[in-house]
């Protein structure tokens, strides 16, 4: 603030409204470290199943459970944004698509690749 005003030198945060590029950008580096954590939950998943079957069954259980496949479908989704938010990062390092129209144009692809990817995994999963 200025000495003899009351207004902010910058809009407060109360005032900016998240932009696409902003929030995807947040969304990467949060999937980013969720798939660390994931992989974690991988190796946990895989030592149960090393330690026998009592251990695999019920990892398993709890798997099977809602809460379980709500953190999957999370995980899965979070591997899709991530790949496609990297792609989208490899096409940027090619010096390609930083006019403001394709900013957007793939960003919104990205979700919605996502989304159909993730979809698409959860439906097979189902038919195998």
């Amino acid at each position: 603030m200025t000495a003899g005003s009351r207004m902010p030198l910058s809009p407060h945060l109360q005032n900016y409204r998240p932009q696409l590029t902003s929030v995807l950008s947040f969304a990467h580096r949060v999937t980013g470290v969720t798939l660390g954590i994931y992989a974690v939950a991988l190796v946990v998943w895989l030592a149960a199943a090393a330690a026998g079957p009592a251990s695999f069954a019920t990892i398993q259980t709890w798997i099977r459970s809602l809460p379980g496949q709500a953190l999957l479908l999370g995980g899965t989704f979070c591997f899709f944004l991530h790949l496609c938010g990297g792609i989208r990062h490899l096409f940027w390092d090619a010096g390609r698509g930083f006019a403001l129209g394709a900013v957007y144009a793939s960003g919104w692809t990205v979700v919605a690749v996502s989304i159909s990817l993730t979809a698409a995994a959860w439906i097979l999963s189902f038919m195998v």
